[in-house]
């Protein structure tokens, strides 16, 4: 029986005591660090880069591998060399043990709490992974691999960071003093392939009506806030959307950590940039809504709006920049008023509450609302209007809605989709600008 059979087969004894399966643990464990650590002195002394390797070359770096293999466990089996070799290539060129979280398609989302704390979200479930590192110092080699690659930094004078893989993953990660379990990251995976509306509705996401509806919007230059919590699917939602935009459009896209996929020709993405080590050169959301408006935008997408840049993105869609797109969290249409109310505070300007309203119900035309249901699918559960003013408050009426009917034998959420029978008040506003819409849409 090879070694990485034994591995599988014994588990760790209830006392606690070091058993025969830890002592094939340290073996395999300490094989593996003697060839990692002569292939980066290999490397070294034959002057051989490690990065942007392709080809030829990275052939050569898993040849060097396999012959360090070869000279320290000559005996070892075909199985065990090809997973050897794996896995050291992945600590060296990729994310290490991530690298097979990575590459599940089924995973949309790694929770690393600490060096023995791997959890994932499969199919909207939460569940532990069988995934381990070393210890805090190899956690914090892979993120530090991360954050180079992007220009950001963390250390103990700034202890988190945002950031984006290659593929367009979103990356957080917070490190000791702020975290107690040792380093800390999360992963949020987007699909390989943008997701398209039909595949929203084939999750279940939402119906066709609403789809042509909001469609029917974003060609109408309708102005739209998806709302809803962490996690809710908000970014997806957002591409789709902005996927009707007419491709001899401006999109001047800005976010934090670059998110959006668009497949339009004119694209302009701008991200925010952190203060260096002396604390100065920091570019905020805030700096690029304003910057963008410059920019002879057609429409201005902003990743989420969370503070004072909640004015600008106002001001820039009361002020001919009609079509544009955001989201916020929310836990629904008539909290996101509320929040955005704060957000404007936020921004330093001394505005009554009356006077921010009216900006807000004067820039936003439709609120969609998603949410995260209890069986971990996403569903928008709101399409709503900004009507109007009633006095002080903001007026919003609903145009379609998510009706739960329970929980089926598998626990997962029963029920539909429907429209509430009111037409929007825009509706002559998208047929003036020739927008196909359908009475249909809005009748059950």
């Amino acid at each position: 029986m090879s070694l990485l059979d034994r591995l599988e087969k014994q588990k760790f004894s209830v006392s606690g005591e070091r058993s025969a399966e830890i002592t094939l643990y340290d073996e395999y464990s300490d094989l593996k660090e003697r060839v990692h650590k002569d292939f980066i002195e290999t490397v070294n002394q034959q002057d051989i880069s490690l990065f942007g390797v392709k080809g030829e070359q990275e052939e050569e770096l898993l040849k060097i591998m396999d012959s360090l293999i070869e000279s320290k466990a000559p005996k070892i089996s075909r199985t065990e060399r090809s997973r050897l070799l794996k896995e050291i290539y992945n600590d060296v060129m990729g994310l290490g043990p991530l690298e097979a979280l990575l590459n599940d398609d089924d995973i949309t989302e790694i929770m690393v709490n600490g060096p023995s704390q791997v959890y994932v979200e499969r199919k909207g479930k939460l569940e532990l992974s069988d995934v381990v590192f070393k210890d805090n110092t190899h956690v914090m080699n892979i993120i530090n691999r991360i954050v180079s690659t992007v220009g950001r930094r963390i250390d103990e004078s700034s202890p988190m960071v945002d950031a984006r893989l290659k593929d367009g993953s979103r990356f957080n990660a917070v490190i000791p003093p702020l975290s107690l379990v040792g380093p800390s990251m999360t992963i949020r995976k987007f699909s390989k392939k943008p997701f398209t509306a039909g595949d929203l509705i084939k999750f279940g996401s939402l119906s066709p009506k609403m789809v042509a509806f909001l469609e029917a919007c974003v060609k109408g230059r309708m102005n739209i806030i998806v709302s809803g919590g962490t996690g809710s699917g908000k970014t997806t939602l957002l591409n789709v959307l902005s996927s009707s935009i007419p491709n001899n459009e401006r999109i001047i896209t800005i976010e934090d950590a670059a998110e959006i996929q668009l497949n339009q020709e004119h694209v302009v993405t701008l991200e925010s940039r952190p203060p260096n080590l002396e604390g100065s050169g920091q570019i905020t959301i805030r700096d690029l809504v304003r910057n963008s408006l410059r920019m002879r935008p057609d429409r201005i997408i902003v990743g989420e709006v969370r503070a004072g840049e909640a004015i600008d993105m106002l001001q820039a869609m009361n002020t001919g920049h009609d079509g544009s797109l955001t989201t916020a969290h929310a836990n629904s249409p008539r909290e996101l008023m509320s929040r955005l109310e704060t957000m404007v505070l936020m921004s330093g300007m001394d505005l009554p509450v009356r006077a921010i309203r009216e900006q807000i119900h004067s820039a936003i035309d439709l609120v969609v609302h998603q949410a995260r249901m209890k069986d971990g699918s996403r569903k928008v559960v709101n399409i709503t209007e900004v009507v109007g003013m009633e006095g002080d408050t903001i007026t919003l009426q609903d145009i379609f809605v998510y009706k739960v009917e329970g929980v089926d034998s598998n626990g997962r959420m029963k029920g539909y989709f429907t429209s509430t029978g009111i037409r929007p008040n825009f509706l002559d506003k998208l047929s003036s600008s020739g927008i196909i819409v359908r009475d249909d849409w809005f009748v059950n």
